[in-house]
């Protein structure tokens, strides 16, 4: 693990120092559990934006097969 200092509000540190007592947690194991919710939150939107621009980029392509064709063709077979 890499050392790490931020910085807190007071309501955010009494907030999380409730919580961590009441979890039965460290306050830095919440706050790498939150990091963590934020990162795979993250991860999940960047996916989805990165298909919603990749999606139907081959459609104007000329140089490609037929793609139908071939399946009819296997489809016959």
């Amino acid at each position: 693990m890499v050392r790490t200092q931020i910085y807190l509000t007071e309501r955010q540190r009494d907030e999380l120092a409730a919580i961590a007592k009441t979890a039965g947690k460290k306050q830095s194991e919440l706050i790498r559990e939150a990091v963590d919710h934020l990162i795979d939150q993250a991860g999940c939107g960047r996916r989805k934006a990165v298909l919603r621009e990749a999606a139907g980029i081959w459609k104007d392509r000329t140089d490609l097969p037929d793609l139908m064709a071939m399946r009819a063709e296997w489809d016959r077979n």
